[in-house]
């Protein structure tokens, strides 16, 4: 046997019905509308934040590759300067060496050619131990030169790495 369910009196029970439908959509739609508001704002900023650390990401890696191109394009005109100085001395040696070969042969007594001998090795030696300090004056301006854009942008990293832990 079915049972039927006691009648009710019809509308009361239905708007009851309704009211709280209405009610429950209301809040859940309210509900969701915040939570789709709090999420839209969180992921607003959270994309914000990503581009800005993007940029700032781009621009630190332009720095550091533009402070790398400064860097080698000193090294490279410093290798260039010192290799102008090597020919210019090799030339200068070559030349010195020939004229002594040429007085050598020119001497008349063994004093004489030993005096040539001798002039030329103090010479050469003293022009050696010149152009040697000399290329070292250079090399080292050159290294200093060239390590300096280098070491602007490792000062800079370190900087902004250090930034938010004092902040």
């Amino acid at each position: 046997m079915t049972q039927t369910p006691p009648k009710s009196k019809g509308k009361p029970m239905k708007d009851t019905v309704e009211t709280i439908t209405a009610a429950g959509t209301e809040y859940a739609q309210k509900h969701y509308d915040r939570l789709i508001g709090a999420s839209k704002e969180q992921v607003e900023k959270a994309s914000a934040t990503a581009f800005k650390t993007y940029e700032d990401f781009s621009k630190f890696s332009k720095e550091n590759l533009d402070a790398t191109v400064a860097a080698s394009t000193i090294f490279a005109k410093g290798f260039e300067t010192i290799g102008k100085e090597w020919m210019t001395f090799t030339q200068d040696a070559m030349e010195a060496s020939a004229q002594a070969a040429k007085a050598l042969l020119a001497a008349r007594t063994l004093r004489e050619a030993v005096d040539v001998q001798t002039d030329w090795a103090k010479t050469s030696f003293d022009k050696i131990v010149a152009e040697s300090t000399k290329l070292s004056e250079i090399s080292v301006k050159v290294a200093n030169e060239a390590a300096e854009p280098i070491s602007a942008r490792v000062n800079a990293a370190i900087e902004k790495l250090l930034k938010p832990v004092a902040a």
